[in-house]
């Protein structure tokens, strides 16, 4: 059984300066940089290293791709100066291992059962919903869901009136939200970030 007040929670797809100070200041362990194209919430290696730069070190920042070729993942993480890498696709092991860097987690998102962290290579989990970013809930009330073995975050269509029961039916080591802490599609909300931290360890 986790414990509520220790959960790992990444609030991803920050754009602006007040969203990063918010999820900081509300306790976040993680924030999220979305730089898979097509999304809202997309930013560039620039922007993102400007937000990076007042994060406090114990704070997790997390670059977000998808299906995007490797030489190009590692040179948006290393100009952006994130320290860890997020993948959701297809990718394999051997992608994975060529991402390694000292310092850096590597993080895989899927939306398939799997039974234990670290298939590929990866250092965290994350269980996420068909179509990330989405705001459709993932179905983690299934009875035939089962909970792989290590680290993952639980992810899709999470709020903060959610969060605390998908915690305690899933066991989920963390969470990661998006959607659900935006007042509009790709425009983050204060308080409702806070709200969903406090929900998440209540």
């Amino acid at each position: 059984m986790t414990d509520a007040t220790n959960v790992f929670i990444k609030i991803c797809g920050l754009r602006t300066v007040r969203d990063v100070e918010a999820a900081v200041a509300a306790g976040a362990d993680a924030l999220g940089f979305v730089f898979a194209p097509g999304s809202p919430r997309t930013v560039d290696a620039a922007a993102a290293r400007k937000l990076i730069a007042g994060v406090p070190d114990g704070v997790l920042t997390v670059g977000v791709f998808r299906g995007q070729p490797v030489d190009e993942v590692r040179r948006f993480a290393e100009e952006s100066g994130v320290r860890s890498v997020q993948l959701h696709g297809d990718e394999g092991a051997a992608y994975y291992e060529e991402l390694r860097a000292p310092g850096r987690t590597l993080i895989r998102a899927t939306a398939r059962a799997v039974a234990a962290v670290g298939e590929y290579g990866e250092d965290l989990l994350l269980i996420d919903a068909p179509d990330p970013g989405s705001g459709k809930p993932w179905n983690w009330a299934s009875e035939e869901f089962t909970a792989p073995a290590g680290r993952w975050l639980l992810a899709g269509g999470l709020t903060p009136d959610t969060v605390r029961e998908a915690v305690e039916v899933t066991g989920a080591w963390g969470v990661d939200v998006s959607s659900g802490v935006e007042r509009e599609r790709g425009v983050k909300s204060p308080e409702l970030i806070r709200a969903f931290i406090e929900a998440a360890r209540s």
